[in-house]
């Protein structure tokens, strides 16, 4: 039987030391949540037998290279379990000490409250938002079929791991799970094993209340193969997950464990009161009748740790044959190898901007959205890894790459997606392949519908992950589909999600600079806002001055003229054009700044930022084809607004600019009345 089991790494399974490991990992967790009087204990006690097969034997990790590009990927979308994740990585040799089990969920600590990408050895990505780490996993899952096409050989396989998902009820319950999950059976992900802590319970009450599915079921009409377990045998868990990794079938696997949640403190496991911390108060009898040494807290024996170093030794002689052919493959392939290391290090191609040609200066006047096409289909010739995809939009959003092929289930290598009109999956599933680390991803919808991916959004901002959204239709400039696709309030709600850079550009080459820095950038999402109308070639401002004013944020487009400064107008997008048009008709001492990333703005230092808005110049006026809110951080409380309060209407789209007044004779009106009002006193014009 256990010669039956995939890569077995210690010849000889110890089933002993695995029991005895869960018992010592209940242990951590609950002196980690008693220790600072919050957490949840429910999962780490009731899933702990998962974490011995898993993080025991059957994953394949290397705690001395956790950034190893073939080790399996583990995620915890349960994030509220993060005690379950903080203590097998300790106890597996990852880079977490009893001193930061002591400190979870304290100040600038190793083991914050829910699981954070890039602050925690061994912690793949950021979870806790229920489902979005099934999501995640996908895209990792994704990832890594597709560089398995690209890099693997005949000769040698550098790729071949699993991605492993834990998830509880909450996360099986939430839509972006049924979205993604119904996706990766859509594209035959097969190296992709979701272990579904299934409990029956939901932090309210019993799982009864709120759901009566047969989840294997639902999986299996999704195209999943599922199986249903013991989850507290240890031997059924880690045969399962061994079945599941051999079958390469086309099909995701879905192992059900039916566990009982908060497993050894009889007062409140197997109830919705198990789920936090209520159980703490028992958490001294618990690991008395656990047989836990009374005197020693955060207790891992010497039996473990000598099990954990006996098998870190086992699966480096797995590492090390992994190295001698990774080595080959070096040898036989320096081009690809080049490749991969530059993804690995986060390297573009030197001075990208040059590369996108400068458009004509009588080029005619175009859409933004088509302007990126073009732009994104250079960018892909030069960066290799550059992904793109769109929610059943490609017609509209233009961003489909050519010649590259479509990622399915038959085509791994493709570097299209078409994740159909699923946007909370596109969104979880970007941040899964920019969580793998190998590619420049990329997805495109209206920007109306990026609400529908608004959580994936922000959580690609917390984690600095280098996303890239193209967001097309970004006005009431959408015209006769009307106000369910006229976004008007959406750009300020993405504007206000920290380190989120939402760039609106006003012609062909703010388009192409903000392409590229958006590219470039790898400390953070860029939201790409882009229009259906077409607007101008504003071919008055060198190519230069507009692409490298993208990248600073904002710069002046158009210098007054008379050598006196009275009035800025400030504008973005597609309605720079007006005010440079007003601009020329007011006549002297008015500047214009085209502002179309006000996150790359602040991040200039003040001198430039004053340079381009002198503090001396009150006079301000601002147009957007949007609401309001938040432009008086620019104008200030003396400036004036030309923007749209209300939802937008079905019409023509000159029409409803006309009607909604974001036209150049309404802007020049309104600059007119400031100019005439006594300055200095702050008042509404109306």
């Amino acid at each position: 039987y256990v010669e039956t089991l995939a890569r077995p790494m210690t010849g000889r399974l110890n089933e002993a030391a695995l029991a005895r490991a869960c018992t010592e990992a209940r242990g951590l967790a609950l002196d980690t949540i008693a220790g600072c009087k919050s957490g949840h204990l429910g999962l780490p006690l009731g899933a702990a037998e998962i974490g011995s097969a898993l993080f025991g034997y059957a994953l394949v990790y290397r705690t001395e290279d956790s950034k190893w590009i073939n080790r399996d990927r583990f995620v915890l979308s349960a994030g509220h379990g993060s005690a379950f994740l903080y203590a097998w990585l300790h106890m597996s040799g990852f880079d977490i000490s009893v001193d930061d089990l002591k400190r979870f969920r304290t100040l600038h600590s190793k083991t914050p409250g829910h699981p954070e990408f890039g602050e925690t050895d061994g912690v793949e990505c950021t979870t806790g938002p229920l489902g979005q780490g099934v999501g995640n996993a996908v895209g990792m899952a994704i990832a890594a079929k597709m560089a398995g096409a690209i890099f693997n050989t005949k000769e040698h396989t550098i790729i071949d791991h699993v991605v492993a998902c834990l998830a509880g009820d909450g996360c099986i319950q939430e839509g972006v799970a049924a979205e993604t999950s119904a996706f990766a059976a859509h594209c035959g992900l097969d190296n992709l094993i979701i272990l579904y802590d299934s409990n029956d319970v939901t932090l309210d009450a019993m799982g009864s209340k709120t759901q009566s599915e047969d989840t294997a079921r639902r999986y299996e009409a999704y195209g999943w193969d599922t199986e249903t377990v013991d989850g507290h045998k240890v031997l059924d868990v880690l045969h399962a997950f061994n079945r599941a990794k051999k079958n390469k079938n086309g099909k995701p696997k879905l192992i059900i464990c039916k566990t009982i949640i908060g497993k050894g403190i009889p007062e409140v496991e197997g109830t919705n009161k198990a789920h936090g911390e209520a159980g703490v108060k028992f958490a001294d009898a618990a690991r008395k009748a656990l047989g836990l040494p009374e005197d020693q807290h955060y207790y891992v024996s010497e039996e473990t740790r000598r099990y954990f170093d006996g098998h870190k030794n086992a699966m480096k002689r797995d590492y090390d044959e992994w190295t001698r052919t990774f080595q080959a493959w070096r040898q036989a392939q320096p081009a690809l190898a080049q490749v991969l290391d530059a993804a690995q290090k986060g390297e573009l191609p030197l001075n990208l901007m040059d590369r996108v040609p400068a458009f004509p200066a009588d080029s005619k006047p175009d859409a933004t959205r088509n302007t990126g096409g073009v732009v994104l289909n250079v960018l892909a010739k030069e960066i290799p890894l550059l992904v793109s995809g769109s929610a059943d939009l490609h017609g509209s959003t233009k961003n489909y790459i050519k010649d590259v092929g479509d990622f399915s289930r038959d085509e791994n290598g493709g570097r299209n997606i078409y994740w159909g009109i699923r946007e909370h999956c596109m969104g979880a599933t970007m941040n899964g392949i920019a969580y793998y680390g190998l590619f420049r991803v990329s997805g495109a919808t209206f920007l109306t519908f990026s609400d529908y991916l608004r959580p994936s959004i922000r959580l690609a901002a917390l984690a600095k992950l280098p996303v890239c959204y193209i967001f097309t239709h970004d006005s009431i400039g959408v015209g006769e589909d009307g106000p369910t696709h006229q976004p008007v309030e959406t750009i300020m709600a993405l504007r206000c999600i920290p380190r989120l850079d939402v760039i609106r550009p006003a012609d062909v080459e703010e388009t192409a600079g903000a392409f590229v820095v958006a590219l470039e950038r790898k400390d953070g999402p860029t939201a790409l806002v882009l229009s259906r109308q077409n607007v101008p070639n504003l071919a008055s401002i060198s190519p230069q001055e507009r692409r490298e004013g993208v990248r600073c944020g904002g710069y002046i487009a158009v210098m007054e003229k008379g050598g006196r400064l009275d009035t800025i107008l400030l504008a973005t997008g597609s309605e720079v054009q007006h005010a440079i048009a007003a601009a020329a008709e007011l006549g002297d001492g008015i500047r214009v700044v085209s502002l179309p990333c006000w996150e790359r703005f602040e991040r200039q230092p003040q001198e430039y930022r004053d340079h381009v808005l002198p503090p001396s110049c009150r006079r301000r006026v601002a147009i957007e084809a949007g609401v309001s809110l938040g432009w008086h951080k620019w104008i200030g409380l003396e400036g004036k607004t030309v923007c749209v309060e209300g939802f937008g209407l079905s019409a023509p789209a000159n029409h409803v600019m006309k009607e909604k007044g974001i036209t150049v004779e309404n802007l020049v009106a309104v600059v007119r009345a400031l100019q005439a009002r006594p300055f200095g006193l702050a008042r509404t014009l109306r």
